[in-house]
């Protein structure tokens, strides 16, 4: 498959969606279940008075406020991960390559491209790989493009509302963003569109609630960008503020001391390194801000 041939189907796919974005959702699209997705297509609705009249009842219900008006006001390209920070494999990838970014990304679902991530023909599931071959199988039977799943392409300008019907109704997780030339311009999860109505959603790997970090080994930390800096400093027994490179005055949290070393928002899977020689790697980030970090304290075995 060409180039061409790929950005075109992609575009025209993201056309279609367009015009699914401006149609009206009738009740005949709703989910019938009494279920979360019927209670967000019911606040799609609510959402509209509630924004012309800008009053929220004290006794309303938490998902019919604030969380389910964003599905209206955001858009795709609000919540998208760029690019530039999209995980994904070729077609031509073996078994072993397969497996080894499943084990180094920690996602669940890799789009799939042939010859650039502009021409996406699908997208590798964790789960298709271990019940189709197992972890042990010969990697000279495995064929990736008979265990690809197909992708939802989406407008940027598309509400994150819509698309969560879309994904809903296609039983589709992951769609990527398509720019006007056809090209890939981002991707987007539907946990990612979840958490824009209830807020962050931690999964098994996450650090446990009401502690910052955890111990993965010696000298090696799952932390919490919010993880205070004065708690971290006194776990690992250093100092991380008492250098000139770094302002003590301007942060209080791990991720305010990655966001000043780096100088921006890094990407997930990027590592910055302190003026002392611990390594921060970003393993949980959204083009907004970090979640997780892995601290690699210096001379620790």
């Amino acid at each position: 498959m060409g180039d061409t041939d790929g950005s075109s189907e992609a575009a025209q796919s993201a056309r279609l969606a367009d015009e699914f974005d401006s149609m009206e959702i009738v009740e005949e699209d709703t989910p019938k279940s009494g279920g979360f997705f019927s209670r967000v297509m019911g606040a799609l609705s609510a959402s509209e008075v509630t924004e012309e009249n800008e009053t929220v009842s004290p006794q309303a219900d938490p998902l019919s406020t604030r969380g389910m008006m964003n599905l209206r006001r955001m858009r795709v390209d609000d919540v998208a991960i760029p690019k530039a920070e999209i995980t994904a494999v070729p077609v031509t990838s073996t078994m072993d390559e397969l497996v080894a970014v499943f084990k180094e990304s920690g996602l669940t679902r890799l789009p799939v491209y042939d010859g650039t991530l502009d021409t996406p023909v699908g997208m590798a599931h964790l789960k298709d790989l271990a019940l189709t071959y197992g972890f042990n199988a010969k990697t000279e039977d495995f064929d990736l493009v008979s265990m690809l799943r197909p992708l939802v392409f989406v407008p940027p300008s598309m509400t994150i509302g819509v698309l969560l019907t879309k994904m809903q109704a296609e039983r589709r997780h992951m769609a990527l963003v398509i720019d006007e030339y056809g090209g890939v311009d981002g991707l987007v999860t539907i946990e990612d569109l979840i958490e824009q109505v209830i807020g962050e959603i931690e999964d098994e790997h996450d650090v446990d609630e009401g502690k910052y970090w955890t111990l993965e080994k010696p000298g090696c930390y799952i932390a919490l960008a919010k993880t205070p800096l004065v708690d971290f400093e006194a776990e690992i027994g250093h100092s991380l503020t008492d250098h000139d490179d770094v302002d003590e005055e301007e942060i209080d949290t791990l991720g305010g001391l990655v966001f000043m070393l780096s100088g921006r928002v890094p990407a997930r899977g990027e590592i910055v390194v302190h003026p002392d020689g611990h390594e921060f790697e970003v393993i949980d980030a959204d083009p907004r801000s970090i979640k997780r970090l892995r601290v690699r304290v210096a001379g620790s075995v």
